[in-house]
């Protein structure tokens, strides 16, 4: 039945919702489970129906998320995707892992591009492929079961001296990228890794790849692999080289949804200059120790809903960037943003701001979210040179365990240590960063070793406030250099 249900025709769909005087909006996440009950005739209590048909309904996302919110956010369009459907394997592609299936998935889109855009479905099997590159109005759909595997041979990925993400779109309308399967990027083929970071089996399996050790023993590059070319003169050069898994720039209308993103060979997600963004019950997730392994990295991006997520990964989480100095100011503020019922395991921090910000954020919901084992929970970190402004931020109901440093940190001399290198702080005295106007209530942390921290200038940090919360600390309640930074109410830091 459920097959048969997936397979069914979007005015099928449409038919049956106005039976039930329900909207239909393609394609919502849990939508199948409604025309399971639906299509069976079978009579379900008031409370159960009203439940699916809200879940199936709520493609719009206004009723629960857009509304009585302390700032008004606009509600996110969803793409437009024709009813048109193909399936990669049509083009010649072979889900056995082996076979190469660039250049299917390239005519895939490019016949469905010149249909005016549609679905297309990846079956259930190992799809190895170089970079995906997406059209107008195509939607990216993998079915249970299925592993989009991007190619160990970095080549692949070289496009004019430059490295191309795994899957991109730029100056696109009406993407997305749904379903059950997995994305894999295949990132021990890219990551420099530290020694101090993983176990002696671990370090013994990346020393069977072959590849180069430095800093006597301390690095290991994938450089001189023994499968592999290179694509950079030495392993400095080629570490610089390494992309991101999904990169969309400069796109309106992005609905990204169901799938998991994993192993990425750098950030995972990272939407850039886009507007009308759905991040929606997606799973983020790589090694606790991989190299800059972000989850969710937003830029420059406006009107966006991240609900729903599960994110695990070796560095930030859920993250809003904004540029650093005077090149971010020609682009638009991270603005109008909803981030909601995800949840963060492993991450160097739950909620980030910054390092890079210049361009500023504002008018942001985050609220009903729970980090268990971060390294920090809600985290705020820049530097002079590549700050920015705050405004108009409202936390709320985060609810944190297991946290390894702070519940909650402010820090306005970070230094950015890439792979390799020592990492300098900034002397800079223009860009600085201006942490205000942000409203943090009713979080409960149990288990951070430090509660509250802010640590720069006023100037800096200012005018923040953070009430009705409970934070139990394993050493230190609060590392605050100047009381005037917080404004504390009702704020509880407890130990042993």
């Amino acid at each position: 039945m459920n097959k048969a249900v997936m397979a069914m025709g979007t005015k099928r769909k449409l038919l049956i919702f106005q039976q039930f005087g329900c909207k239909y909006s393609k394609p919502p996440f849990f939508s199948q489970y409604f025309f399971i009950f639906a299509t069976m005739k079978t009579f379900l209590p008031l409370v159960l129906f009203c439940t699916l048909a809200f879940t199936a309904a709520a493609g719009d996302y206004s009723k629960y998320y857009t509304s009585d919110l302390p700032v008004a956010l606009s509600e996110p369009a969803l793409p437009s995707i024709p009813d048109n459907t193909v399936v990669v394997s049509d083009f010649g592609a072979i889900g056995d892992g082996i076979t190469d299936c660039t250049e299917a998935f390239r005519k895939a889109i490019s016949g469905l591009a010149k249909l005016g855009g549609g679905h297309l479905v990846v079956p259930a099997g190992i799809w190895l492929t170089g970079p995906i590159v997406l059209k107008d109005h195509i939607d990216l759909h993998l079915d249970k079961g299925s592993v989009v595997l991007f190619s160990p041979n970095r080549e692949a990925f070289l496009k004019d001296g430059r490295v191309m993400p795994c899957i991109s779109a730029g100056k696109r309308t009406d993407i997305s990228i749904t379903g059950y399967g997995i994305i894999d990027g295949n990132g021990e083929w890219w990551r420099a890794v530290k020694r101090g970071k993983v176990s002696d089996v671990e370090w013994k399996d990346f020393k069977r790849m072959g590849g180069t050790e430095a800093d006597g023993g301390k690095l290991w590059y994938p450089f001189a692999l023994k499968h592999g070319a290179d694509i950079a003169s030495d392993f400095k050069a080629q570490e610089k080289m390494r992309t991101h898994m999904i990169r969309l720039t400069d796109c309106e209308r992005v609905l990204v949804q169901g799938v998991t993103i994993q192993n990425s060979p750098k950030f995972h997600l990272v939407p850039t200059r886009c507007n009308n963004v759905i991040i929606d019950g997606v799973t983020v997730r790589c090694p606790w120790n991989a190299q800059n392994g972000d989850g969710i990295d937003l830029m420059y991006c406006q009107d966006v809903l991240i609900v729903n997520n599960k994110v695990d990964v070796g560095d930030d989480g859920i993250c809003l960037k904004a540029g650093g100095g005077a090149a971010a100011l020609k682009y638009p503020s991270n603005a109008r943003i909803l981030i909601q019922d995800n949840t963060v395991f492993h991450a160097h921090g739950g909620f980030v701001i910054g390092s890079e910000f210049s361009a500023g954020v504002q008018d942001v919901v985050v609220r009903c979210n729970t980090f268990s084992g971060t390294d920090t929970g809600l985290r705020f970190k820049s530097a002079p040179g590549r700050g920015g402004k705050t405004s108009n931020l409202y936390i709320s109901d985060i609810f944190m365990s297991d946290i390894r440093d702070q519940a909650i940190v402010f820090e306005t001399s970070y230094v950015d240590v890439p792979v390799g290198s020592d990492g300098k702080r900034s002397t800079a005295e223009d860009f600085l960063p201006e942490f205000t106007d942000i409203h943090i209530s009713n979080v409960v942390c149990r288990d951070a070793r430090i509660g509250i921290s802010a640590k720069g200038e006023v100037r800096m940090i200012h005018d923040i406030d953070i009430s009705d919360c409970t934070i139990f600390c394993t050493e230190t309640l609060s590392e605050i250099e100047d009381p005037a930074m917080l404004n504390l109410e009702n704020v509880s830091l407890s130990t042993y």
